[in-house]
């Protein structure tokens, strides 16, 4: 009998990305073509996500899920996983012209597991909202949460985007528009 590994709540920041126009650009192409360019875009997440000290929990179809804050939690990681969407969303194109992509960033508190490495690192309600707003965001942007927003505000431009009717939420949701770095990690000008 496997031993559950301890779990402990933490303010962890949770990014979900997915490609868009990527059903349109698989038609046409064969198998080890399609297969090449998932594989290449995961290689570019898990770059751009590890660079800014993230975690790649899991891909799902063309979608990857990554968080910050766990194992080890800096004070800028709201900042770094908008960094990195922000690089992610930007980058995609440079695979395919015919691809973008977009990008949730949610920062608050989730059940994290202690030791996990991978799939099953972070669960809760925290993690579906994220999902969905990613799920919501048009083509090419970074949406992300009250929380985000506040923690990133001093090195990332956000406009408000206006509150979001998330899948599963009883109400609306705050969202910004990540727009672009405007200082240098930390804060710096």
């Amino acid at each position: 009998v496997a031993l559950a590994q301890p779990e402990e709540r933490r303010i962890v920041t949770v990014l979900f990305a997915d490609l868009v126009g990527f059903t349109t650009a698989s038609e046409g192409r064969d198998a080890e073509e399609t297969r090449d360019l998932l594989s290449r875009y995961f290689d570019l997440a898990r770059t751009l996500i590890e660079r800014y000290g993230g975690t790649v929990e899991k891909f799902i179809g063309d979608a990857v899920m990554a968080v910050w804050g766990t194992p080890v939690a800096t004070e800028n990681d709201s900042e770094r996983a908008v960094r990195a969407a922000l690089e992610l969303v930007a980058s995609v194109s440079d695979l395919d012209p015919g691809l973008g992509a977009r990008a949730g960033v949610l920062t608050g508190e989730a059940a994290v597991t202690i030791g996990a490495v991978g799939q099953g690192m972070v669960a809760g309600d925290m993690v579906n909202t994220a999902s969905r707003l990613q799920s919501v965001a048009p083509p090419g942007t970074v949406l992300v949460g009250e929380a985000t927003k506040r923690a990133a505000s001093g090195a990332i431009a956000f406009e408000p985007a206006g509150e979001q009717l998330l899948k599963g939420k009883p109400a609306p949701v705050p969202a910004w528009r990540a727009l672009r770095v405007v200082a240098e990690r930390g804060g710096q000008g």
